[in-house]
């Protein structure tokens, strides 16, 4: 494809100078081969002007970069939104892309919501994905990425191999970091979500509004015009993400016990899941959710209202709800201890997720519940010792352990998060054995809540050249100990 052609299609100027085939993108000059566009963009760390003569000599034939931007032996695209340009050309080579995309916004529920969405489209037949947290999932396989939004060229390649292996519908993560970097633009997208918002991320965006601000960019520019937001409403945020809908003309669709078209009457928990009342459309309907939690309850009706969004009918809809299926890592039942007592694996890394686990397994405890959790290092601090209180508020015994420390001192870290606890809760820095004693410690009626990691499959220690990653799984970890103390 001319370079010419790919950015007269998506209104991109070029400087006066010769033509050129264009082969591929990339952002890490590393994978730079004969007719890359190269996108060179200044960060927190890492500046990609300095690998530019790099990228040229291994063949970039285009540079995207900042006005300022040195480039000799290739076109110098300059863009004071460098990343935003880049990705503009790189959806313009990357086709096809599956013909519904719809995206998930908000602090919590992202992960669940967009791998929810995915199980119902598959119900009804459709070849769905979903991309985010989890990797890249189809009804047959997962591909790991390792991020909640891969980069832009990534992110566009998985759209484009999707396509061509059949995949019409395709659910993804919008995080505030991919949204503030450009990293899931270009491709139309029919319908977006926001959950909620609650602290988080406060290392990287100043305040909560800019925080919102960035997840707004959803609703503001990327949905296509006259898409749908879908709204969870029984959130502190909710009536703002209405107004950034509302203002861009996009048709509203809300839900929650204040929604609009899937209004929650009722809530009811039972063994292994709850039941729902809700209205759709003036008509009363009960769902048996085999899912736990009203977290999960609402990541499973935001789902079911993007699926209604882009098409599907009510009652196969509302009825596939029934036969959804824990989303790995959240909310998890891992194992059950030789005294009988559930232990759950949930990813809840901030103050309200944690809260929202918490409350999730209350009614099903008939002892009490033992939480297990840490803080991740070079991280924001501030959300540290809240999440102590969090679990110390909530829980019934409490035993604060490492999780991802990282760059700092894993003591640290634990006693920031101490700090929220009024001397309630119990120190076991490895994490191995801080859930081993809480599962020795459950009896008969107790739930055991392994909190932070989830899915992941590892313990990040260290920093720049120094980090490491041990393996380490939390389910695979309950469920050894469950089976090694039983045998005492």
């Amino acid at each position: 494809m001319k370079l010419s052609v790919l950015a007269q299609a998506v209104g991109v100027a070029l400087p006066q100078g010769p033509d050129a085939n264009i082969t591929g993108f990339a952002t890490d000059h590393r994978k730079v081969a004969p007719g890359t566009v190269f996108g060179a963009f200044r960060g927190a760390r890492v500046n990609g002007e300095d690998y530019i003569p790099a990228a040229i000599e291994a063949g970039a034939v285009a540079i995207v970069a900042a006005p300022g931007a040195v480039v000799e032996g290739a076109v110098h695209i300059a863009s004071a939104e460098p990343r935003h340009t880049f990705a503009q050309l790189a959806a313009g080579f990357f086709v096809p892309v599956p013909e519904t995309l719809v995206a998930v916004t908000g602090t919590n529920g992202k992960t669940s919501t967009v791998e929810l969405t995915r199980q119902l489209w598959r119900m009804m037949g459709l070849r769905a994905a979903s991309i985010g947290t989890l990797g890249v999932t189809t009804s047959d396989e997962s591909v790991s990425t390792g991020l909640t939004s891969p980069d832009i060229v990534t992110f566009l390649a998985n759209l484009t191999g999707l396509a061509r292996e059949g995949v019409t519908h395709v659910a993804y993560e919008a995080s505030s970091h991919g949204l503030s970097q450009y990293r899931s633009e270009g491709p139309r997208v029919a319908a977006a979500a926001f959950t909620n918002l609650s602290r988080d991320h406060l290392d990287y965006h100043a305040t909560m509004e800019e925080y919102f601000a960035a997840k707004m960019r959803l609703f503001d520019e990327v949905v296509e015009e006259q898409g749908t937001a879908v709204i969870w409403t029984d959130d502190a945020w909710s009536q703002k993400a209405i107004a950034h809908a509302t203002q861009r003309g996009l048709r509203l669709f809300t839900v929650g016990a204040q929604g609009g078209d899937i209004r929650l009457l009722d809530r009811v928990p039972s063994a292994l899941g709850q039941t729902l009342h809700i209205e759709h459309a003036g008509v009363a309907l009960k769902i048996e959710l085999p899912l736990i939690g009203a977290y999960q309850a609402a990541n499973a009706l935001v789902a079911a209202g993007l699926v209604l969004a882009t098409g599907g009918q009510p009652a196969q809809t509302f009825d596939a709800m029934k036969r959804l299926q824990t989303v790995r890592g959240r909310l998890e039942r891992a194992a059950v201890s030789a005294k009988g007592a559930p232990i759950y694996i949930d990813y809840a890394h901030t103050p309200d997720a944690l809260s929202a686990a918490i409350d999730a397994l209350r009614p099903h405890v008939a002892g009490r519940l033992i939480v297990v959790f840490g803080a991740g290092g070079d991280r924001d601090q501030g959300k540290r010792p809240e999440m102590g209180r969090a679990a110390c508020g909530g829980a019934d015994t409490v035993i604060v352990t490492d999780d991802n420390p990282r760059g700092e001192d894993p003591a640290v870290i634990r006693a920031m998060v101490l700090g929220g606890c009024d001397g309630r809760a119990k120190e076991i820095g490895e994490r191995r054995d801080a859930i081993g004693a809480a599962i020795a410690e459950a009896g008969s009626g107790d739930i055991v809540l392994v909190a932070g990691k989830g899915h992941e499959q590892g313990q990040v220690v260290g920093s720049g050249a120094d980090m490491r990653v041990l393996p380490f799984d939390d389910v695979t970890v309950a469920r050894e100990m469950s089976g090694a103390l039983g045998d005492r």
